[in-house]
C-alpha cells in the first residue's frame, strides 16, 4: 500500500513539474514575442524619425501632421511640446543604436538650450525633463545637469507659497490663478532637482502642489477636472472649476485623466508617500471601469463624448496611460498589477497595428495616427501628434525591459 502511495505520489509530482515547466517555456515564449514586437517597432519608429527630421527648417520643431491637408505643423523652442521630439530621438537611439539619431538629438537640444530660462510657461518638465533629463540620463554631463538645475528654478518662479500651487496660464484678470491637471507632468524636475543639489525646496514645492491637486482638482468618482481657477485674493480658495480641453466642464478628457494618473505614479516613484499610490489606484480604476472606455482600450477623445461610439478616439492619451500602468503595475497589488500590465500591452498590440500605426514614409514622419489636441477649438484632431510618439516608445521601452 505504501508502494502504491509513493508511486503515485511521484508520478503526480512528475506530472506537476512538467506542467510547470510547460507554463513557464509558454511564459518566455510570450515574453520573447513581446520583445521581438517592441525591437521591430523600435525599428520602424527609427526609420520614420530618420524621415521626420529631413522635414525640418533648423530651429523647427515638429507638433503634429495634418494628413487632410498632407502638411507638417511646426513651433519654436518655446512652445510645451518641443522637449517630445529630442526625447524621442533619445530614446529611439538608446533602443536602436541608430547614429543618425543622436546626431539630430544633439543638434536640437542646443536649439532648446535657451529655454531652461523660461518662466512665462509651467511645461518645463515636458520641455527640459523629456529632453535633457533623458540626455544626462544616457550620457550625464555637468553642462546637462546645469541646464535642468536652471529649468527647475525658472519652473520654482510660477510657484505661489500662499496658494500652495504651480500657475499653469496666465490671465488678465488679477484674482485668477490657473492650474490644469497636466501640472503633475512637470513635478518630476523638481525631484530630479532636489535629488542632485540636496535643495529640499524643490521637493517641498513638487509635494504641495500635489496635495492641493488631489484636493481640489478630483471629482468623488477620482475624474478630474481639467482647469482649476483658484482665487488669488483668497488663499485656499477656488472660483472655477472647468475644462478647456474636454467636452464639458463635468466630462472626463481623457488626456486629462492620463496627466493625472502618470503623474500621481511619479509621485509615489519620488516620495513613497502610500497616498500618491492610493490616488493612482484610484484614477486607474475610474479609467478601466468606465462604460466607455472602449474594448480595444484606445480612449476616446473625452470619456462622456455625446457621439460615443463615433467620437475621436486620442491615441495620445492611450500612450500615456500605457506607460503610467507598466510603471504602475511594478507598485500595485498583485491583482491590480496584472490588471495594469494585461491592458498597458493590449494597448501596445493595438497601436501597432495598421488602425493606428503609419505606413513608413507617411504621416509626415511620425510613428502614430489618431490623436486629438484641442477638439472644442476645432484644432489638432484626428492627427499624428509629438506626445503620442514620445510616451509609445517610452511604453515600448518598458515593456521591453520587462520581458
Amino acid at each position: 500500500m505504501m508502494i502504491k502511495q509513493t508511486t503515485k505520489f511521484i508520478l503526480g509530482l512528475s506530472l506537476a513539474v512538467a506542467l510547470s515547466a510547460c507554463a513557464q517555456k509558454k511564459q518566455v515564449t510570450k515574453g520573447n514575442a513581446l520583445t521581438k514586437m517592441a525591437e521591430k517597432e523600435f525599428a520602424d519608429a527609427a526609420g520614420q524619425y530618420n524621415f521626420l527630421k529631413t522635414q525640418l527648417k533648423p530651429n523647427q520643431f515638429p507638433k503634429a501632421y495634418f494628413p487632410k491637408n498632407d502638411s507638417l505643423a511646426t513651433s519654436g523652442s518655446g512652445w510645451w511640446c518641443s522637449g517630445f521630439y529630442p526625447g524621442t530621438l533619445l530614446y529611439l537611439n538608446e533602443q536602436t543604436k541608430d547614429a543618425a539619431l543622436k546626431t539630430e538629438a544633439d543638434r536640437i537640444l542646443k536649439v532648446l538650450e535657451k529655454e531652461q530660462y523660461n518662466k512665462t510657461t509651467h511645461d518645463l518638465g515636458f520641455m527640459m525633463f523629456c529632453s535633457f533629463g533623458n540626455a544626462n540620463r544616457l550620457q550625464p554631463s555637468e553642462s546637462y545637469k546645469q541646464i535642468l538645475i536652471n529649468s527647475a528654478k525658472s519652473l520654482c518662479t510660477r510657484f505661489d507659497p500662499k496658494l500652495g500651487v504651480i500657475k499653469s496660464w496666465d490671465s488678465r484678470k488679477p484674482s485668477d490663478y490657473l492650474v490644469i491637471i497636466d501640472n503633475m507632468m512637470n513635478l518630476e524636475l523638481l525631484f530630479w532637482a532636489t535629488e542632485v543639489t540636496g535643495d529640499s525646496s524643490y521637493y517641498k514645492i513638487a509635494v504641495t502642489h500635489a496635495d492641493n491637486t488631489i484636493k481640489n482638482h478630483f471629482r468623488p468618482d477620482f475624474s478630474s477636472f481639467h482647469v482649476i481657477n483658484y482665487d488669488r485674493n483668497n488663499p485656499g480658495g477656488v472660483q472655477e472649476k472647468k475644462t478647456a480641453q474636454g467636452y464639458s466642464d463635468s466630462s472626463a478628457w481623457a488626456r486629462g485623466q492620463a496627466w493625472g494618473l502618470y503623474g500621481f505614479v511619479v509621485m509615489y516613484r519620488a516620495t513613497k508617500d502610500r497616498k500618491y499610490l492610493d490616488q493612482a489606484n484610484h484614477i486607474s480604476n475610474f479609467i478601466l471601469n468606465h462604460p466607455n472606455f472602449p474594448k480595444d482600450k484606445i480612449a476616446y477623445w473625452d470619456f462622456n463624448a455625446p457621439n460615443i461610439p463615433d467620437a475621436s478616439r486620442d491615441v495620445s492619451a492611450a500612450t500615456i496611460m500605457a506607460s503610467a500602468w507598466l510603471e504602475l503595475a511594478g507598485y500595485a497589488e498583485k491583482d491590480a498589477a496584472q490588471k495594469y500590465r494585461a491592458t498597458a500591452k493590449e494597448i501596445l498590440i493595438n497601436l501597432g497595428t495598421d488602425k493606428y500605426k503609419a505606413k513608413p514614409g507617411t504621416n509626415g514622419g511620425f510613428i502614430l495616427t489618431n490623436s486629438v489636441g484641442h477638439l472644442p477649438a476645432k484644432s489638432e484632431v484626428d492627427v499624428a501628434i509629438s506626445y503620442a510618439d514620445y510616451y509609445y516608445i517610452e511604453a515600448l521601452g518598458r515593456l521591453k525591459k520587462e520581458n
